[in-house]
């Protein structure tokens, strides 16, 4: 029964972003007392507001599948094969993904409250899910059959440490992107966007102001480059239709069809593919200016303090050019990684179009809002990298559960289960056992760090209180 009502909790909730994004919204302004019209109004505005950036991604990923695929081809690689399979897993240990994800998201919740320090609430659904087969996965590589309850119960704990702290240690970056921080990230590329803030201020690639690609001056001729559709259907076409005269002509009928020639397919897609992402930009605007004041009510009356934490298109309205430098670096880098590979007999890499334009697009944020232009290609040339050396090392570590995990990986990924199965393979003879030591040990290094924190935000807090006291006895 317990397990009925978790699952479907996950299933029909947690897993449904904008169901879940309109219930927020309705309990944040009900708790604002605000007018039935408003109430009613704002709830379904930020419902819709996700459905839109939903569709908008839906048109563009489908055109970045065909695109994979044809790429792939134009390189003339095969996906590795394996023994096992994601679907194997899912039907399997994985099964208690949608359970891990409900524990995981109860507990985040307990932890907002209690601790002061903790203040993004994480609602990004869909990663929910992803990172709760991650956490399972790591945890039967480390530890092999792994009793369900434990699964849960383990997996669940490491998972809402993972949505506690995740939003924080990104939030110094995400207030420099966004120019305040009336909201946090939840995202799996957050440790890419640590890298390449961090690194591009530590290698001094540029000035944030004097190299913004926002602000970049482009010849007459080619300022057409600076309206974001027009460049993003013309650099996609062009990329399509050099990939399009390289692929096996059999790869092309079965992904296009018979029903347009091919270059008039490869063209619609990059228009698709542009019109996709305005989509999705225009529903980032519609839902944010619906769940930031409505989670006032929350932040007010429920977990004191508190803000969402939101999924990586809030950031692309920031730098729309820097999306585009740092997806092209991004992709650039991995094709020529996977030519190297290749020629040295490493690995079979596949071509990861999502990833390389979501991480792609975030490296190019937040490497713009530090170094301008140039950071934004460090930090695509940075997700290129992580992408591909990461498909060749984790397709081995997930080789006994789900290798695709390998290739459809966001950086965070590969960190959380190099982490899990690292510090498994060390006390993997504990059995079950080591499975809540691990569990345990993530949960005290998390409690210690929000304990710190909020020790620091208190000290911050009265610093600052006796300035503004010493301030108004000094006005005559």
């Amino acid at each position: 029964m317990v397990q009925d009502i978790l699952q479907g909790i996950a299933d029909n909730l947690l897993s449904q972003v904008p169901i879940l994004i309109g219930l927020i919204a309705l309990l944040g302004l009900l708790l604002q007392r605000k007018p039935v019209s408003d109430v009613i109004g704002g709830t379904f505005r930020a419902a819709i507001g996700v459905v839109i950036l939903t569709i908008g991604i839906d048109v563009f990923v489908g055109g970045l599948a065909s695109f994979q695929a044809i790429v792939s081809s134009a390189v003339g690689v095969e996906p590795p094969t394996a023994t096992t399979t994601l679907d194997d897993f899912l039907a399997g240990p994985g099964a208690a993904a949608p359970l891990i994800i409900a524990g995981g998201f109860a507990l985040h919740l307990v932890m907002v409250r209690v601790f002061r320090s903790a203040r993004y609430v994480y609602l990004t659904g869909h990663l929910m899910l992803w990172m709760s087969i991650v956490v399972a996965a790591a945890l039967v590589e480390a530890f092999g059959e792994v009793e369900r309850w434990t699964l849960v119960g383990a997996g669940s704990v490491i998972l809402a440490c993972y949505f506690t702290l995740q939003p924080m240690w990104i939030a110094p970056l995400m207030r420099r992107v966004m120019g305040h921080d009336q909201f946090g990230l939840a995202h799996t590329t957050s440790s890419l966007a640590l890298a390449t803030g961090y690194g591009a201020k530590a290698l001094r690639l540029g000035d944030p102001v004097k190299h913004d690609t926002e602000k970049l001056t482009l010849p007459r001729s080619i300022a057409f480059l600076k309206d974001m559709n027009v460049a993003t259907a013309l650099i996609v076409g062009v990329i399509m239709m050099i990939a399009l005269a390289f692929a096996d002509p059999e790869t092309v009928r079965a992904v296009a069809g018979e029903d347009l020639a091919p270059f008039a397919w490869g063209l619609m897609q990059a228009l698709r593919f542009a019109g996709g992402i305005a989509i999705l930009l225009f529903g980032v605007r519609m839902f944010l200016a619906e769940i930031v004041p409505s989670f006032k009510g929350i932040s007010d009356k429920l977990l004191p303090g508190s803000k969402p934490a939101l999924d990586i298109p809030v950031i692309f309205p920031k730098g729309t050019t820097a999306v585009m430098v740092g997806f092209l670096a991004s992709t650039a880098t991995f094709l020529v990684l996977l030519a190297v590979f290749a020629g040295a007999g490493w690995f079979v890499l596949v071509p990861p179009m999502i990833m390389l334009f979501f991480g792609g697009g975030a490296g190019g944020v937040f490497g713009n809002a530090v170094a301008g232009w140039r950071g934004a290609v460090f930090g695509g040339v940075l997700n290129g990298v992580v992408l591909a050396f990461g498909q060749w090392i984790f397709w081995g570590v997930f080789s006994g559960t789900a290798p695709e995990l390998a290739t459809l990986a966001d950086p965070d990924w590969y960190v959380v289960a190099g982490v899990l199965t690292s510090v498994g393979s060390v006390l993997e003879p504990l059995g079950a056992a080591g499975v809540w030591v691990v569990a345990g040990a993530v949960l005290a290094v998390s409690v210690v760090a929000l304990v710190v924190l909020g020790r620091r935000a208190a000290r911050a807090d009265r610093t600052a209180a006796a300035v503004a006291e010493r301030s108004d006895v000094a006005v005559p």
